[in-house]
């Protein structure tokens, strides 16, 4: 039929059984997107919204197989990695991932729930070995706190951590800011030479996978693309929107909505009295 293939992204995460993050959430954020979407699967979780029951790494030499086997026959245009877990599955990633290719670095450690999903021992070498190859790294507050070393309680916080994570070698670093109060939401990305702010609303409800979720939106527009900056802008209209229009469970809690996404309108703020020092890329 003559088609071309399709511009593709991959992530490098766990497996969801509940289907609201990790690779179900992003296969689902790229497709509404529109890239093909690949994925090497680190871990396989039993869990839902309500807890994470049990873990299942997958083995070192089959990560690094289904990293090899896209590879040679996806045109990847972005790499998202997620949950890692340990410091074994961490080397193996950095060894095949290609170098100088367009990856977002989801530090995940921690779970909603509270369940571990990131060896503490695990923590230098992801800081070590994949922050200095990331395009851009994308913590929410308490992962920020961990990797910058200092408590986060304000935007202005959020610009010192961010500034601080830098030096660790990502390229650019977006702090998610929803675990700060307030009525809005307000996430920050610092880059080279100045920062963005956007803000949007907060919704009265906690949202399962919307950090899989954002981080995934901006590996594909990166994949179709977009700068960084542009991918952010767009990536949080995105996820303004999937988190309006979460899906509930049968406990009562809610996942991101990757499908009600696409159409998302987010509210720049990049010029806000309460953001003055915010300067536009």
């Amino acid at each position: 039929m003559g088609n071309s293939p399709p511009p593709a992204a991959c992530t490098i995460a766990g497996s969801d059984s509940g289907g609201g993050a990790g690779i179900q959430a992003d296969l689902k954020t790229f497709s509404a997107i529109g890239v093909w979407g690949t994925t090497v699967i680190t871990a396989l979780t039993a869990q839902n919204t309500r807890e994470v029951s049990q873990v299942c790494m997958v083995p070192e030499v089959m990560v690094a197989a289904q990293l090899e086997a896209v590879m040679a026959d996806f045109d990847i245009r972005a790499f998202k990695t997620g949950m890692l877990g340990t410091a074994a599955v961490i080397r193996t990633v950095d060894r095949v991932l290609p170098h100088r290719c367009p990856l977002v670095v989801d530090p995940v450690m921690v779970a909603t729930s509270g369940a571990r999903l990131l060896d503490e021992s695990a923590e230098y070498e992801l800081i070590g070995t994949m922050l200095p190859r990331a395009t851009v790294v994308t913590p929410n507050i308490p992962e920020a706190a961990v990797l910058s070393g200092m408590e986060i309680s304000s935007v202005d916080g959020m610009r010192e951590a961010a500034l601080a994570i830098m030096e660790l070698g990502p390229e650019y670093v977006l702090i998610k800011g929803g675990h700060l109060e307030g009525t809005e939401v307000v996430d920050l990305l610092a880059g080279p030479s100045s920062e963005l702010i956007l803000s949007g609303p907060r919704y009265p409800y906690d949202v399962h996978g919307s950090g899989c979720c954002f981080s995934a939106a901006m590996t594909a527009y990166m994949a179709l693309g977009c700068t960084v900056p542009e991918a952010f802008r767009k990536g949080k209209a995105f996820i303004t929107a999937a988190i309006r229009e979460a899906v509930v469970s049968v406990s009562g809690r809610y996942s991101v909505n990757p499908r009600a996404g696409r159409g998302g309108i987010g509210r720049e703020d990049t010029f806000s009295p309460e953001h003055p020092g915010s300067r536009v890329f």
